[in-house]
Parts: C-alpha cells; structure tokens; sequence
C-alpha cells in the first residue's frame, strides 16, 4: 500500500506477472497456432469450458432439450484455456476474441458462428422460441437483466475474482474496491428477487440462465471461496432464488459440462449424447481406466 507506481509515457508488454493466468495472457488477438475444431454429428457444436460464462449456454441447451426441441442436440467440445486451446487457428476462426463459450450451428447454410454468451443465448432464444418474452415490455425486461450480468460480471470476475483470488499479492485497495461493488450487485438482485419469483418476473427466462452461474454460485459458496468474506448470507433472496433454480434437473446437468473440478461424479468433460450424462462423467471414465 505504500509503494507508488508512475506509469511510463507508453506500456510496453514484458511479459508481467499476471498471477493464474499469466502464461495465457497476452495484449494482442489473433491465433497462436494452428489446430482445426473437431466437428461432431448433432447440429450445434459449442467449445466450451465448465466456467460460468460456459454454463450459461449448457444449461440453456439443456433446458431446450428437456423441452423436446431435438434440433437442440449439440456436441460439447472441452476447451483448456490454461492450456492455450482457445488461441488455436481453428477456434479464433469461431470466436476471433479468443473467449469461451463459442457455438457453431451447422443446421444454416453456410453454418453460423455465434460468439459472446449474451449473444448465444439470445441467438437460441430466437431460434426456438423459448425463454425470451415477446411481448414489447416484457421483452425488454428480460434484455435489461440480460445484458446487467454482461456489464456487471466483469466487476465480479475480473475485479473482485481476481485481486482477491488469482492475483500474486494482495492488494487491500483493489480488493476493497471490487468487494464494494460486488455487494452492491448482490444488493440490486436481492431488491429485485425480494418481489419476483425469478428475474423478471414469474417466468424463468435467459436472464436467469446468464445471471445464475456467476451470482447464484457466488451465494452458494462456489466462486473464489469468498462467500464468508462477503457475508453472502444476508442476501436472502438471491439465496432463495439461487436454489430454485438450481431444484431444475437440466440446470444440474448444464452445469455438469465441460466441468473439469469438483467431485468427478459432477464433471462431463465432453458431451456428445444425452446418454453421456450416465455413462461417461470422469468417475466412471476413472474406474474403467
């Protein structure tokens, strides 16, 4: 806290410590090496990585499932970002800013790439009519909640997360900065949830499939274990919320995708069919080996 920094008339890249991530992190875009994406047989196909960003769009491919849309059966790739997967030439072709989750619809002609969870979730909304209000004001609820999480996550993630879990020191004022923030989300979400059964309203919609990983799994103690730091107790109803939705079975599955920590009962590294679900999570994949 007492050291100052006077930052240089122009930053030059040197490779600084960046804490977790510093071997992935990088101020330029663009691939690092080549690496084609493997294609399965279902008409979407999403690499992907078990992170909140990712579970949004697995629990929404889930949901759709459950509903009977077949034509929402997808292949469900494993990206390793600490390996780098997502600097490869073939995933950069499908996200060129090199972030999971990226999805690839193979049932349009030319096949669509669709990149950003808000925007894949949106995109699948669309496509099957599910999960997006139509009415005007109802509508525009559910986008204002939406696009909340996209605006406000990075505060919890990349701030919060960060200084408090990732970052080589701690640094009080960062961490300070960012937990006050954090709260005052949580706070925004309690208000909202104290009168609402889901986001907007009664009806469980994209807003919740995109606010639920990050903020839900924060009150449920999964995020950065900060959940004694942050008293999330107090958030009742955030609280309340976060176990209902996470009471729907294909939550619980989305959430099982890609996942690559936890109990192995609870990861599905790579789902290819509905069938993966009992068949190849990691403890029996472990047993058979």
């Amino acid at each position: 806290m007492n050291d100052t920094y006077t930052p240089p008339k122009v930053w030059k890249w040197e490779a600084q410590d960046g804490g977790a991530f510093t071997s992935i992190n990088r101020p330029v875009a663009g691939a690092t090496h080549e690496k084609v994406l493997p294609v399965g047989e279902h008409p979407l196909q999403l690499y992907s990585l078990g992170t909140p960003n990712g579970v949004k769009v697995t629990v929404m491919l889930e949901e759709l499932l459950a509903l009977g849309h077949s034509g929402a059966e997808y292949d469900a790739w494993l990206i390793k970002i600490g390996d780098g997967d997502q600097f490869g030439s073939g995933f950069v072709g499908v996200n060129p800013n090199s972030k999971i989750p990226a999805l690839m619809d193979h049932s349009t002609n030319p096949p669509t790439r669709v990149f950003e969870s808000g925007a894949i979730l949106m995109y699948l909304a669309e496509k099957f009519g599910e999960f997006l209000p139509t009415d005007p004001s109802a509508r525009a609820e559910c986008l204002s909640w939406l696009f909340w999480q996209m605006g406000s996550a990075p505060y919890l993630g990349g701030g919060f997360g960060h200084f408090y879990a990732y970052a080589p020191t701690k640094i009080q004022y960062a961490i300070d900065r960012f937990t006050m923030e954090v709260k005052r989300q949580l706070d925004v979400l309690d208000r909202q949830l104290a009168d609402n059964r889901y986001l907007c309203g009664d009806d469980y919609t994209i807003a919740d499939m995109a606010v639920w990983p990050w903020y839900g799994g924060l009150v449920m103690g999964w995020q950065y274990d900060s959940g004694e730091f942050l008293d999330v107790e107090i958030y009742t109803n955030v609280k309340r919320w976060a176990d209902e939705t996470l009471n729907r079975e294909p939550v619980r599955r989305g959430r099982m995708v890609n996942r690559v920590r936890g109990e192995p009962s609870g990861q599905l590294r790579e789902r290819h069919d509905a069938g993966d679900f009992e068949t190849k999570t990691q403890d029996k994949l472990e047993a058979a080996d």
